[in-house]
């Protein structure tokens, strides 16, 4: 139904659109919307969300489909009972094999209803698209992971390996609770895995919204919040010195946002720039060629950034000044001034050194540089080899003929930094395309496509069943 006008149908006309709608698309597929429904519609927010409830409502539908309740279990901190996982196995033939570990989040950033043009908690299907908190980040992962356990139990599908599901909490809120940390150190068997397909890379549409090129993330960039602090004894503001945080703080920081870290490649970002150089117009093309040349074109970088900062995301440690705070009064010269950096680095930079060049272009003694919060995870690059990806492009191939596939890493952070680093290497995987605008992930309106969700589902049941089958 097109428009916004379906959301005052009477309850009566919503009982008979789902089951007009339920005869119109396959029984499975029903299904898949029923589960992906309930699963959105599950407040999972850290501030009144719950989780556990979550993750049970997921393990019901596993054991209607017969998985057994041995198989499955619900884990949550004695002192967090709200923050639960659910882990399922389907057990595979050769159990000396270890699982595919298939990992999804399940809490969601905060939605405030009085700034949405929809009830974020109510999932929308509108013109084409599902709008709602979650709808994309990360419960469609989850929901279209939990299908396809279901799907292969019910079609008596056993695997070489096992397929192991992990629906977690706190990828959203680190800082108070990650449940994939948490398991790591107090259940690190329910976690243990050949390797893991995670969230972290989608698919790219053109202008005219057909696939042009599907990304698989290897790798993210590490997260570091620095604390810039100056300070002096104030005073009265009728008397200005030439000493006020403010202005010190202030000059300091017009020099730090001026500064580019180096270009450094590694081998998938490498990957990714030759790629999408294949497939940009010609004046993009020249300059990501630019960039991948000895030496680096700056300038060439520079103009990438224009067309998409995330280019420079992937081309260089990066440092954005978020925060600032300064002065107790208006009528009192100002006693301090703080400021948070908060620094995206590139995997193999040791976090203190990205402090040093920190405090190198500060170039005030008056000004100190440290670390906030726990330090920044660092974590290898998982390899990208042909046991990876040639699943991926055999399932690509037969689903959008022609579609690239681009490896990529990550200039955000997900839970796969806590797998990489306890020696589980981690994919980013979702086969759902997105076109320039994106889905609005952590923001307003969240929204995916519908044709995107279902293509999701096609492309990960199929991938993960090949892994299933790797020696």
């Amino acid at each position: 139904m097109a428009g916004k006008a379906w959301r005052w149908w009477s309850g009566a006309a919503l009982a008979a659109w789902a089951c007009c709608s339920a005869a119109a698309v396959p029984a499975d597929e029903a299904e898949f919307r029923a589960l992906y429904r309930e699963l959105v519609e599950i407040n999972t927010t850290r501030s009144a969300g719950d989780c556990t409830r979550a993750a049970e409502a997921m393990r019901a539908r596993l054991r209607a489909a017969g998985l057994p309740e041995a198989d499955m279990q619900v884990l949550a901190p004695p002192d967090r009972p709200r923050d639960g996982a659910l882990i399922a196995l389907l057990r595979g033939r050769e159990p000396a094999l270890k699982p595919v570990l298939l990992l999804a989040h399940i809490d969601v950033v905060e939605a405030r209803r009085e700034d949405w043009e929809r009830d974020p908690f109510t999932l929308v299907e509108e013109d084409g698209w599902f709008y709602a908190r979650g709808a994309a980040d990360d419960k469609a992962m989850a929901a279209v992971l939990t299908d396809s356990l279901i799907r292969y139990r019910r079609a008596g599908h056993v695997p070489r390996r096992g397929l192991k599901l992990a629906l977690t909490c706190g990828e959203e809120t680190p800082d108070v609770f990650n449940g994939v940390k948490w398991l790591l150190q107090a259940h690190p068997q329910a976690l243990d895995a050949e390797f893991a397909v995670n969230e972290g890379a989608g698919g790219e549409l053109d202008d005219q919204g057909r696939a042009l090129a599907l990304q698989v993330q290897a790798g993210e960039k590490v997260y570091q919040d620095f604390e810039l602090a100056t300070s002096d004894i104030g005073g009265h503001s009728s008397r200005p010195t030439h000493s006020n945080p403010i202005v010190r703080l202030s000059a300091a920081l017009l020099r730090l946002d001026a500064y580019r870290f180096p270009i450094a490649l590694n081998p998938v970002t490498r990957g990714y720039f030759e790629a999408q150089a294949r497939l940009s117009p010609p004046a993009v093309a020249a300059d990501m060629r630019a960039v991948l040349a000895d030496p680096k074109d700056e300038a060439a970088a520079g103009r990438l950034w224009d067309v998409n900062p995330g280019w420079n995301s992937m081309l260089r440690t990066t440092c954005a000044i978020t925060q600032t705070t300064g002065g107790h009064a208006p009528n009192a010269l100002p006693q301090q001034a703080r400021a948070n950096v908060n620094c995206r680095i590139l995997p193999g930079v040791p976090v203190p050194s990205v402090r040093d060049e920190i405090a190198r272009v500060l170039a005030d003694e008056r000004i100190s540089v440290s670390a906030r919060g726990e330090p920044g995870m660092a974590t290898t690059m998982p390899p990208l080899n042909d046991r990876v990806l040639g699943p991926v492009r055999e399932v690509a191939a037969s689903l959008w003929p022609g579609v690239a596939v681009v490896p990529t890493m990550a200039t955000g952070a997900t839970d796969g930094r806590f797998l990489n680093a306890a020696g589980i290497p981690t994919y980013g995987m979702t086969g759902a395309f997105h076109d320039a605008r994106g889905s609005g992930a952590h923001g307003l309106n969240e929204r995916i496509r519908v044709k995107s969700l279902l293509d999701s589902r096609r492309f990960l049941y199929e991938v993960v069943r090949r892994y299933g089958e790797l020696p």
